[in-house]
C-alpha cells in the first residue's frame, strides 16, 4: 500500500473513500488535504466479543493511515455501559483490555504499524468536568424526539426508553470535539447518530464534522453480522474447526451477490488486504483453479454462476485462517487466555434453572458441553494385533475400575507396539461400546492426528497422572459426564470438530485447555492438529 508521501490530496481522499457507501462533508475533507493530513476517530463499545466483521473497519483504518491520516480508536466503555447496562464496570474494565488486546493483533495480522495509531478509553475524558458541563449544555436544546431518532438504529427501541439510551447520541457527537478529529467513521447504521452530531455541535460553539459510512456487512446468514447471534458471526479465535462448519451453513446461494456474506468478505476484507491475486483451488473435473485480480471479476462470474458456492467458501476459509492465525497464536498465551476467559466468562447456570449450551455446570439435557465425555488417564496393560484385522490393535487398559477394559485402536502402522505397551493415554470411556471385527471395544484412545503427512500421536497425560484420573476441558471443571452417549443426539460428532493440539503441543477444546489436576494434555510432538 502506498505510503502517503507519495500521494497527493486527490489521491489521499480517494484512498480514504475506498469501499465507503457514503461520506459526509466530502468537500470540507478535500479543502483539508490542500495543508495538512485528516484527523480520523472510530469508535467502538466494549460490549459484545469482536468477530470477523471487525476485519472491514480494520482494513479501512489500514486505508486510512496509507493516506497519511491521523486515526484515534476509542474503547467506548463508557457508551458500553449505557447500553441497557449489559456489563457491570468491573466486567467493562477487563472487556477494554481484551478489545485492546484483539484490535491490535488483528491490525498486526493485516499488517498495520499498530504505533501510527492512538488508543483511547471513553472514561479516561468523558467524566471530566467540562464533558460533563457540555453533556448538560446538549441536554437543554435536544429534544427527546431528536435524541431518540439518533438512536434508532444503534440502541434498542422500547415504548419507554430509559434515559441512557436518550444520552448515548450526545456522547458521541461530543466525543468528536474531544478527540479533536476532522472526521468520525463508522458503519451506515450510524448515520442518524453522525447528522445528529452536525446539527447540535454548531450550536454549543463546535465545528461541524465530516462523516465516513461503511456499509454493514452481512453475517454468515444473510442478515447483519451479529456479537449476539451465534450462527450469523465467526468469533477471531474460532479454530479451524469451527470457521469450516460455520462457512459451512454459512447462506451463499448461487447467483446471489446481494446478499451474501461470504461474497461481501471478500469485497471488503480479503480483495483490499491482498497484494496478489484472488485464487479458488477446484478440481480439473470442475474447470481447474481460477484466479480473480479484482473483485468485480469474481462478483460477475459468481452471478453468472461460474464460481460454486462451495469452492467460494474454500477459498475464504483458506485466507481467513492466514488471517486469523496470527491472533489465535498471540492469544495462546497464559495471560491473554485467562483475559478472555475473564471478560467473557461462561454463564454459570442459575439454581432451578433449565441447563444452556453454554453452562458450566449443566450436564443434562442434549447440549453439547465438554463435561458431558467421561475422558479419563488410562494405563495400556497388554497390546497384541486383532486377530481378524491387521490395521488394528487389541489394547487391556487400566482406567481405575475393578476390572480392566478392551479398547480397540485403528493404530498399526502409525504407532509402534512398543509405544503403547505400559504407557499411559487418555481415553473416552463412555461412548457406547462398540464391536470391531468380533471384539467389543469399550473406550476410545484419544490420539492426535494429521493427515499430510501422515501422523499419528496419543495423547500424553502430566507427569505423576495414575489410571482413573479425570480428565476435563478448563471451565468445563463441575459437570458430571452421560453414563453413556447416545448415538442419536450426537454429542461426541458435535464437540470433536473442536477438538485439537495447538502450536505449543498442547490438546485443547475452542481454546481452552485439557486438563488434569496435575496440568495438561499434550503431545510429543505433533502440533496444530485434529484429536480424534
Amino acid at each position: 500500500m502506498a505510503g502517503s508521501s507519495n500521494m497527493a490530496p486527490g489521491e489521499k481522499l480517494a484512498q480514504i473513500k475506498r469501499n465507503l457507501q457514503e461520506v459526509l462533508g466530502e468537500d470540507k475533507l478535500a479543502e483539508i488535504l490542500k495543508t495538512r493530513d485528516i484527523k480520523i476517530y472510530w469508535g467502538t463499545a466494549t460490549t459484545g466479543r469482536p468477530h470477523v466483521a471487525y476485519f472491514v473497519p480494520m482494513s479501512k483504518l489500514a486505508d486510512f493511515l496509507a493516506a497519511g491520516c491521523e486515526v484515534t480508536v476509542l474503547f467506548a466503555d463508557l457508551h458500553a455501559y449505557l447500553d441497557n447496562l449489559k456489563a457491570p464496570w468491573e466486567l467493562l474494565e477487563l472487556r477494554v483490555q481484551y478489545y485492546e488486546a484483539i484490535i491490535k493483533a488483528m491490525l498486526k495480522s493485516i499488517g498495520v504499524d499498530i504505533g501510527k495509531l492512538k488508543f483511547v478509553k471513553g472514561t479516561d475524558y468523558q467524566l471530566s468536568r467540562q464533558y460533563t458541563l457540555d453533556v448538560y449544555r446538549l441536554s437543554t436544546i435536544v429534544t427527546e424526539h431528536d435524541a431518540r431518532k439518533a438512536g434508532a438504529e444503534v440502541v434498542k427501541q422500547v415504548d419507554h426508553p430509559l434515559l441512557s439510551g436518550l444520552l448515548y447520541p450526545g456522547l458521541q457527537a461530543l466525543d468528536e470535539e474531544y478527540l479533536k478529529c476532522d472526521a468520525q467513521f463508522g458503519g451506515v447504521d450510524q448515520r442518524k447518530i453522525f447528522t445528529y452530531a452536525e446539527k447540535y455541535l454548531p450550536h454549543l460553539g463546535y465545528a461541524k464534522r465530516s462523516h465516513l459510512m461503511n456499509p454493514m456487512v452481512p453475517g454468515l446468514t444473510g442478515s447483519k453480522m451479529s456479537s449476539s447471534d451465534e450462527e450469523s458471526k465467526i468469533d477471531l479465535l474460532d479454530s479451524p474447526a469451527q470457521i469450516k462448519k460455520k462457512l459451512k451453513k454459512a447462506f451463499c446461494e448461487p447467483g446471489n451477490i446481494t446478499d451474501n456474506g461470504i461474497l461481501s468478505f471478500c469485497k471488503y476484507v480479503l480483495f483490499p488486504l491482498r497484494t496478489k491475486a484472488f485464487e479458488i483451488k477446484r478440481a480439473a473435473d470442475f474447470g481447474g483453479d481460477i484466479v480473480y485480480k479484482s473483485y468485480e471479476d469474481l462478483e460477475k462470474a459468481f452471478a453468472k454462476e461460474e464460481v460454486h458456492p462451495g469452492d467460494l467458501k474454500n477459498a475464504v476459509e483458506i485466507y481467513l485462517n492466514e488471517l486469523m492465525e496470527p491472533i489465535r497464536k498471540e492469544f495462546e498465551s497464559a495471560e491473554l487466555k485467562k483475559l478472555a476467559s475473564q471478560a467473557y466468562p461462561v454463564q454459570k447456570k442459575k439454581p432451578g434453572a433449565a441447563p444452556k449450551v453454554n453452562d458450566v455446570a449443566g450436564a443434562g439435557g442434549d447440549e453439547a458441553i465438554p463435561s458431558k465425555l467421561d475422558l479419563r488417564v488410562g494405563k495400556i496393560l497388554n497390546v497384541t494385533q486383532h486377530p481378524d484385522a491387521e490395521s488394528l490393535y487389541v489394547e487391556t487398559v487400566d482406567l481405575g475400575e475393578a476390572e480392566p477394559r478392551t479398547v480397540i485402536s485403528g493404530l498399526v502402522g502409525l504407532v509402534p507396539k512398543e509405544d503403547l505397551q505400559d504407557k499411559l493415554g487418555v481415553f473416552l470411556c463412555n461412548l457406547k461400546p462398540v464391536k470391531m471385527r468380533g471384539i467389543e471395544s469399550k473406550a476410545m484412545l484419544m490420539c492426535a492426528s494429521l493427515e499430510n503427512p501422515r501422523q499419528v500421536e496419543p495423547l500424553i497425560p502430566p507427569e505423576g497422572s495414575v489410571p482413573g484420573d479425570r480428565v476435563f476441558v478448563e471451565g468445563f471443571e463441575s459437570g458430571t459426564p452421560d453414563d453413556e452417549l447416545k448415538p442419536k443426539k450426537k454429542i461426541w460428532e458435535k464437540l470433536q470438530p473442536d477438538l485439537r493440539v495447538n502450536s505449543q503441543k498442547e490438546a485443547e477444546w475452542q481454546g481452552s485447555s485439557l486438563v488434569t489436576k496435575l496440568g495438561k494434555i499434550v503431545t510429543k510432538t505433533v502440533n496444530n492438529s485434529p484429536i480424534k
